[in-house]
């Protein structure tokens, strides 16, 4: 049976811990509100910009003329995904899903004789795909969302990406971030980067552009000034930039919804753990004046 001494030391700790938890909590919480309206501002500007992409890059006649990061390698061999994990821990299971998806990308893609590289956003990434993929890990970015994620950073991630496609060092590139969904909900969410692919628009983008469509009978034409690969050259550099970014705003969002959701969970969890020590406390406290009162009364009969 546990001394009265360990189970006061024992309930101590874990209500410190509970006050850091909570503390933690309502500090995802403010930061949450903020990186939420963010993310959900980017949203329609890059879904617009890749809609926008998709149909000059849809006009143009001769797909091997038009830019290198429309048109492609011309093979398939080389894969470069760009993991968005974040810096700190204590997000519940974030940091997970995206090492889950990145192993079985990795492993799919190895099977059919690809080279996989990556490129790790996030100092948590790099810990947990490098036992199992360090020797596929290039580089490990730190730092990029202190105290919030900027385009300038961004920008430099994508001239980053930009320079080695350049040298031929992969052939596709895909990021995977983490969505927000809600507070509670966080979806893996991968997107292609190079070569841009024309059917990136989600399913709401594209209901949406049908009824727009379906608004007008007469069919329309477009006459582009300058010609669009003119257009496609200058706006896909600046439409990587815009989508890395939107992968960060969309990763800190996540990041914050998952810390608070996992603190709240552990400020509960460390609240059922006092009460379960407190019960036992008194119960050992009890024990002992009950001991004590029958060593007492024991020696009273004695004498």
């Amino acid at each position: 049976m546990a001394n009265l001494k360990d189970l006061r030391v024992r309930i101590a700790s874990v209500k410190s811990t509970q006050r850091i938890t909570s503390a933690m909590k309502m500090v995802a919480a403010a930061k949450l509100r903020r990186a939420q309206e963010q993310a959900e501002a980017a949203r329609p500007y890059a879904e617009r910009m890749e809609r926008m992409l998709g149909s000059v890059a849809a006009s143009v006649s001769d797909i091997s003329s038009a830019p290198k990061l429309l048109a492609g390698t011309g093979k398939d061999e080389v894969h470069l995904i760009v993991v968005m994990t974040t810096d700190r821990g204590l997000c519940g299971g974030f940091n997970t899903n995206i090492g889950r998806w990145t192993r079985q990308q990795v492993n799919k893609l190895t099977n059919e004789g690809k080279t996989v590289k990556l490129l790790i956003v996030g100092r948590k990434g790099q810990g947990i795909l490098r036992s199992e993929f360090g020797e596929k890990i290039i580089d490990t970015i730190e730092d990029t969302a202190k105290p919030a994620p900027l385009f300038n950073t961004a920008a430099e991630i994508a001239k980053r990406i930009t320079s080695m496609y350049e040298n031929v060092e992969f052939d596709v590139c895909t990021i995977v971030y983490n969505r927000f969904e809600s507070a509670l909900t966080q979806i893996v969410t991968p997107q292609q980067l190079i070569p841009f692919a024309l059917n990136t628009s989600s399913d709401e983008n594209s209901e949406t552009s049908n009824q727009e469509n379906q608004s007008d009978d007469i069919p329309v034409s477009y006459e582009y000034e300058p010609e669009e690969n003119a257009i496609l050259a200058e706006l896909l550099p600046k439409n990587m930039s815009i989508q890395v970014f939107r992968a960060m705003l969309e990763s800190f969002a996540s990041e914050q919804g998952a810390r608070m959701a996992a603190m709240d969970n552990a400020t509960r969890n460390a609240g059922d753990l006092i009460d379960q020590l407190t019960i036992n406390y008194n119960r050992t406290r009890q024990a002992f004046i009950t001991k004590e009162l029958i060593e007492i009364i024991s020696g009273a009969e004695a004498l």
